[in-house]
């Protein structure tokens, strides 16, 4: 638990210190990569510790949410650390602190059998979820910037982001690369796991080829029709909600109502 404590602290102190360089407007300030990288490291750390004592890897609930927001944290301090796109981590690293803070509350689980093939099924999903939940992110900030630049409110917040254009290039890459990884996890979930009704997995399926159709409709809509502003970032939002729901909904209505492990 110590371990998770100080990765905790480290996230805190380095979303702090994000917000502090927007305030005093000095957003290329690099100060928060100090306190994040052994963050990150130490959060890592504590997954594998938890497999070695455990025989193998937990990927219930709270230790998912644990492994993709650190993969968002990951994401989050490599790009931020090459340009403008650090205040992502004013939400990140909170979310990241949450959900190891939770995953080393809630203890071990005993983890699940699963052979090389669901292994990379599973976590191919994490790290779809995780690109892709940064996309969400993006398109989030994108709306705020858009608003803000047609209401002439121009906060310092502003200054921490990218101009409108490269934010947009940045959201379409990150789905671009997301919809990659979305498909290989379809594509390894029908080769390689069977009998889903008694998986419990048929709404989860269902809700992920919602989630890839409405990507793929975007990024068609995107090359075909130059979709942009308000109209990726709803599509965005709704695959990400459908997504959300057919990982995280399933496994909280399987394992906190149903209680099924």
């Amino acid at each position: 638990m110590t371990i998770v404590l100080i990765a905790v602290a480290c996230y805190l102190a380095a979303a702090a210190a994000l917000v502090a360089s927007i305030v005093a407007d000095r957003a290329g300030s690099r100060a928060w990569l100090l306190p994040v990288v052994p963050g990150i490291v130490l959060h890592g750390l504590d997954h594998v510790l938890d497999w070695r004592a455990s025989g193998g890897a937990d990927l219930h609930l709270f230790a998912a949410l644990s492994l993709v927001t650190l993969g968002m944290a990951l994401m989050t301090t490599a790009v931020g650390a090459r340009g403008r796109m650090a205040l992502l981590g004013v939400v990140v690293y909170p979310l990241a602190a949450l959900a190891l803070l939770g995953h080393g509350l809630r203890g071990d689980l005993a983890p699940m059998p699963l052979d090389w093939r669901l292994q990379l099924h599973a976590w191919l999903a994490l790290l779809s979820y995780a690109t892709l939940a940064i996309a969400a992110l993006l398109a989030v900030m994108l709306w705020l910037q858009e608003r803000a630049l047609r209401r002439r409110d121009l906060h310092g917040w502003l200054r921490a982001l990218p101009p409108l254009v490269e934010l947009e290039t940045l959201l379409f890459r990150s789905i671009k690369v997301g919809f990659v990884l979305l498909s290989a996890t379809l594509l390894t979930g029908v080769l390689f796991v069977h009998d889903l009704l008694a998986q419990h997995l048929v709404h989860k399926t269902v809700l992920s080829a919602l989630s890839w159709v409405v990507f793929g409709a975007l990024l068609a809509g995107r090359w075909r029709y130059g979709w942009r502003g308000r109209t990726a970032v709803r599509w965005t939002l709704v695959a990400m909600g459908l997504l959300v729901l057919a990982f995280f909904g399933t496994k909280v209505a399987l394992e906190v109502v149903l209680g099924v492990r």
